[in-house]
This record gives C-alpha cells, structure tokens and sequence, in this order.
C-alpha cells in the first residue's frame, strides 16, 4: 500500500511540473485545460496567489513533519520560484532592478538561509 501511495503521489508530482510547464511553453492550451479563457487577468492572479500561499505552506509541513534539516533543502528547492519570477519580470518588460531587487533577493534570501539549515 506504501509503495502504491509513493508511486501516485511521485506520478503526481511529475504531472502537476508538465502542467507548470505548459503554462510556460503553451499559455492558451493551459488556460483552456484549467477551464478559464485565455485573456482572464483575474483568473491569472488567483492562480499567483494560491501558488503563493502554497509556496509559503509547503516549506512549514516540511519542517514541522521532517524538521530543520529537509526544511533547508525544500528552502533551496523553493529559490526557483522566484528565479523563475525574476526572468519572467524580464522577459514582460520589468526593470532588471526589480527583477533583481525584489525577487533575485528573495531567491537569495532562500538559498543562503535553506543551506545553513540543509548542511547544520
């Protein structure tokens, strides 16, 4: 039954990344498999939060379930997020100081504090 669960759940994992990709790779498809139209500000925003409020829960069930140690390396794991966010400002016509001020920081922020925490 474990071996099960971890394979669905691994399965999910890899789902929910080519998902994420294609997002990336084929915005209107994506939009169209989430079930919103294509040109929904509203419905991009909403998707912005709940991803951020589950990049901020994700990390605390880590260090609450495995502690400091795996919390560190999902803080290290988490850092491409806002790599991700900081070429994404480029890319759509932001400043390099806000990519780099606000979330290059933040990505920094997450990989020096996870590697203290993943190598103590």
């Amino acid at each position: 039954m474990t071996i099960a669960a971890l394979v669905i759940a691994l399965l999910g994992c890899v789902l929910i990344m080519f998902i994420g990709g294609r997002f990336l790779l084929a915005p209107r498809v994506a939009m169209a498999g989430f079930g919103v139209p294509e040109d929904s500000l509203r419905a991009l925003t909403s998707i912005k939060g709940v991803r951020d409020i589950t990049s901020g829960i994700v990390p605390l069930v880590v260090l609450a379930a495995a502690g400091s140690h795996a919390f560190g390396w999902a803080l290290v794991a988490a850092a491409i997020t806002p790599v991700g966010d900081a070429v994404i400002v480029r890319r759509n016509g932001g400043t390099l100081a806000h990519a780099l001020g606000v979330h290059g920081v933040t990505a920094l922020v997450l990989v020096a504090a996870g590697m203290v925490l993943a190598l103590v």
